[in-house]
């Protein structure tokens, strides 16, 4: 047998038991022929799963080579083809930007165990491109090795590359400094629009090209956009989108969901047009009998937003008739992990509504990556639809969960002595977070803001509906009230002399979708009145709460009896041997930000649902941990951790 004969058997065996390829032949190659070892150093395993064709048609792999890939995913017919042969999509939906890069190996072999034959993969541009001209494609964003690792593991890639995404992020995935430009639209083929969109793509296709079907990679179709026509405000918009030349290989799809406000489905022919199929509604076939039938985001739950219920779907679903009719479907979600730091989105209509952290949407596998009645159901579910002679990989063991000592707050550091080491803006009037001159002239994205005026008189002071989305209000320094959206006045106690009026605002994430894309700024986005006089000449503080954030912090001081709010308050958590999962949980405490080892972990509320935040074992040391918590109002100066999470009271989706 040949060297490379050898090693296709080998691959074959590997792949088949969920085993990492490159680690297993780098082993191997010191006990085995030294051919073998001359294969490994001149062709290096890596591109393994570019040589191979991980094709697993009926649960069996073709192993082919690359240079017979011509036809690719086919819809010329009542079903689709792959590479000429019948193919049904089984998708799912799994954010690599909301999983630690640590589990995402563990998340994909649950995905594979569980009969899913295709991994929906959503990029999020506002992560991949936080200012202009800076981009991020490493580490927890590293899209090639996450597309790679799921070639790996046997699966097949929908690529959704937006640039709109949705995905209940701030802005649908869009980044904030777009809105710097005041006469920017969204989603439109406004020039200042499609010359960044351009300019993102021409950095983000090059990384997937190389992975599409026909170069030996996993990719077998991209949907452009997402639910265009419940935006629709310009007609033109999806051909531009449609003319980007990485998309002219690839079957494209464009969710055919309220395609109303005068698109013109016929302007956009070739494309496969896709529906959603959940709650709201019964299942009613549309389009072409000669057409596939493709339901791309079957909702397997919803997410949740702040002082409403945790919300949850039945197990039993709608998947059997699905399946039953022959059609393809992707779970959305079939893991959908946890919207760290402040990347939730947020809803408009009717009122402006918040989402939470957590991001576990009810989905077959939990947030913590925890087997779920859903994922069994499927599971079941999609063995009688497996032809193949080979069975299901075997389920991965879960993880171990850890319920650590409580850390104890020991360091304190007010709000009003942090400002200390951070530099301000000063300006007239005031500006929106967008438009601070912040991060490179990029303004701020994410956080709190505090602005600061001089002020002479008490009186009535009114936001004008000017604030976002919240604002605690402080005159030298006290408390005397908050505004919010539906709280627009405010009574400030008369004074002697002048005193210093501050405004914290939290932008408490951006709308997710909608028409009001545009109007997204946040902070304080027109004048604030006293006594219906504008306010004027702020001193403006940024409080992102990056990562380098703390580090600009002057010394910390030992915790006082009675404590100031705002303020952080730090303690630490020990965690021996390999560090395990766990949850934070905040009894006592009022609202604000978690950080473990600098990294923001998301916010917390008392008012739920979710009462308890994820933290993943690989964000955790072995040893001593530092854990901060920015408290707005109140505190018990010690912090939780549970071996359990806790949602809230659930409640099922109407």
């Amino acid at each position: 047998m040949s060297v490379c004969g050898f090693v296709c058997l080998l691959a074959k065996y590997f792949i088949n038991h969920q085993m990492d390829l490159n680690e297993t032949f780098r082993k191997l190659s010191l006990n085995v022929h030294p051919q073998l070892i001359i294969f490994w150093s001149q062709y290096n395993l890596r591109w393994l799963p570019q040589l191979i064709d991980l094709n697993k048609h009926n649960n069996g792999f073709n192993l082919r080579w690359r240079m017979s890939r011509k036809v690719g995913l086919s819809a010329n017919t009542s079903q689709f083809t792959l590479e000429g042969e019948s193919f049904r999509i089984l998708g799912g939906s799994i954010h690599y930007f909301r999983v630690p890069r640590a589990y995402w190996r563990d998340r994909l072999m649950k995905m594979k165990a569980s009969g899913i034959n295709t991994l929906t993969v959503d990029v999020p541009w506002s992560l991949h491109q936080p200012q202009r001209g800076v981009f991020n494609f490493h580490t927890q964003l590293d899209l090639e090795a996450y597309i790679s690792l799921a070639a790996e593991l046997g699966l097949w890639v929908i690529l959704r590359p937006g640039p709109y995404i949705s995905a209940e992020l701030d802005l649908g995935g869009l980044p904030s400094w777009l809105l710097r430009d005041g006469s920017m639209r969204l989603r439109t083929t406004h020039p200042a629009f499609t010359q960044a969109v351009n300019i993102y793509f021409d950095k983000l296709i090059p990384k997937v090209v190389p992975l599409q079907f026909k170069k030996g990679g996993p990719i077998i179709a991209v949907q452009v956009e997402n639910e265009y026509g419940s935006f629709a405000k310009d007609q033109s918009y999806l051909l531009f989108i449609k003319e980007v030349k990485f998309l002219a290989d690839f079957v494209t799809f464009v969710q055919k969901h309220q395609m109303l406000g005068g698109v013109c489905l016929q302007q956009i022919s070739p494309m496969i047009f896709t529906s959603e199929f959940h709650f709201e509604r019964p299942y009613s076939p549309e389009g072409s009998p000669n057409s596939p039938s493709l339901v791309m985001e079957y909702w397997t739950g919803g997410f949740d937003i702040w002082g409403d219920l945790h919300h949850v779907l039945p197990p039993e679903g709608k998947h059997q008739e699905i399946l039953r009719r022959g059609m393809s479907v992707n779970l959305y979600m079939f893991h959908g992990g946890s919207s760290f730091g402040f990347m939730s989105g947020a809803l408009a209509d009717p009122s402006y509504r918040a989402l939470v952290p957590s991001y576990d949407y009810d989905a077959p596998l939990s947030e913590a990556g925890e087997y779920t009645p859903k994922y069994h159901l499927l599971r079941d579910l999609l063995s009688r639809y497996n032809t193949g002679a080979n069975s299901f990989p075997d389920m991965p063991a879960l993880r171990y969960r850890e319920a650590y000592e409580p850390a104890i707050v020991y360091q304190h550091l007010s709000l009003w002595d942090a400002l200390i080491s951070l530099q301000p803006f000063k300006s007239s009037k005031p500006l929106s977070m967008e438009n601070l001159p912040s991060n490179n002239g990029n303004g701020q994205s994410y956080g709190y803001t505090l602005y600061e005026t001089t002020i002479t008189r008490g009186g009535k002071l009114k936001s004008g509906n000017h604030v976002r989305d919240r604002a605690l209000v402080f005159v030298d320094r006290s408390y005397i009230g908050l505004f919010k959206h539906q709280n627009v006045e405010l009574a400030v106690p008369d004074g002697k002399g002048l005193r210093t009026l501050s405004l914290l605002v939290e932008n408490c994430g951006r709308v997710h979708r909608g028409r009001d894309l545009d109007k997204q700024h946040k902070g304080l986005v027109g004048d604030i009145l006293l006594n219906n006089i504008p306010l004027r000449e702020f001193t403006i503080y940024t409080l992102d709460m990056k990562p380098s954030f703390m580090d600009r912090f002057a010394p910390w001081k030992s915790l006082p009896e009675n404590p100031t709010f705002p303020g952080f308050f730090m303690g630490r958590l020990f965690a021996y041997g390999y560090p395990s999962d766990t949850f934070v949980k905040l009894p006592g405490w009022g609202k604000g930000v978690v950080f473990i080892n600098g990294l923001n972990l998301g916010r917390y509320w008392s008012i739920g649902p979710q009462q308890a935040l994820y933290l993943p074992g690989p964000l955790l040391n072995s040893g001593i941990n530092q854990v901060i918590v920015f408290e707005e109002q109140e505190g018990d100066y010690k912090v939780h951790f549970e071996d359990t999470p806790d949602l809230g009271m659930a409640a099922e989706i109407q």
